[in-house]
């Protein structure tokens, strides 16, 4: 059956009932779930991080390694070099093991350069790697808590807001598609969610706005779909208002 303006106007304030508490119960959580989320990424960073600078130290201790070996290397050759001086048969093989000494002893300075500025490396790569384990773990600590917080206050709410939804649900269904889809646009623009609001002390519940009281007649005469001249929300009387919280 086609339904009446008044049996119109009182399922969209019906659903904008129930929406309205299930936004309460959200506003409960507040940003919560977004304050959760930006916590889990800086946790997931931080770790990507803390995994890369162990790997830059890993691989410095490695090259601090390959030029000790390098160095052993070099003090091996200086020591055969050395011995094949007492040999030599002439100032040409002399010059050319000497020459061969030189370089394994400039060879072994710059390893032993390497391997200071190696030290520094080091030095600073792990005060940068420990200040990110304690940022992790304050972050990790943050995490945890809010994590605890924003569990308590679904567990406590998560009933109540299934059922709303439900109800909602059902609300939706005794309300032409027309009507529900200007409901839900002024839902969305609205920054309290409000898109069926009242007449308070003369006004508009909504934007505050004054309605003359010719509109504000009609408004109670329910003959018509009436919105505010300033926000475009859907005006009920505070009568019908009455009646739902009686219902």
């Amino acid at each position: 059956m086609e339904q009446t303006v008044e049996q119109k106007l009182k399922a969209l304030y019906e659903l904008q009932t129930i929406h309205t508490k299930i936004d309460r119960i959200r506003q409960v959580r507040g940003e919560l779930p977004m304050e959760v989320a930006d916590l889990e990424d800086d946790v997931a960073g931080l770790e990507t991080r803390i995994q890369k600078i162990k790997g830059e130290l890993d691989d410095v201790e490695d090259d601090i390694v390959t030029r000790k070996n390098l160095i052993k290397e070099a003090q091996a050759n200086i020591k055969k070099y050395e011995g094949q001086l007492n040999e030599v048969k002439n100032n040409r093989e002399y010059d050319a093991i000497s020459k061969e000494i030189e370089i394994q002893g400039l060879d072994i300075q710059v390893s032993e350069k390497k391997i200071r500025e190696y030290g520094f490396e080091i030095t600073n790569k792990t005060q940068v790697y420990e200040k990110a384990l304690a940022d992790l773990e304050a972050r990790q600590a943050d995490l945890d808590a809010k994590k605890e917080e924003l569990g308590t206050i679904t567990a406590e709410t998560e009933k109540e807001e299934t059922e709303l939804n439900a109800q909602a649900a059902k609300a939706m269904d005794n309300i032409e598609e027309r009507l529900l889809t200007a409901y839900t646009r002024l839902r969305q623009n609205a920054k309290n969610g409000l898109a069926v609001v009242t007449i308070q002390r003369d006004s508009c519940s909504g934007c505050f706005n004054q309605i003359p009281p010719q509109r504000q007649s009609d408004i109670r005469q329910r003959k018509k779909i009436i919105v505010c001249e300033h926000c475009g929300r859907i005006l009920v009387d505070e009568q019908m208002a009455l009646e739902a919280e009686e219902a």
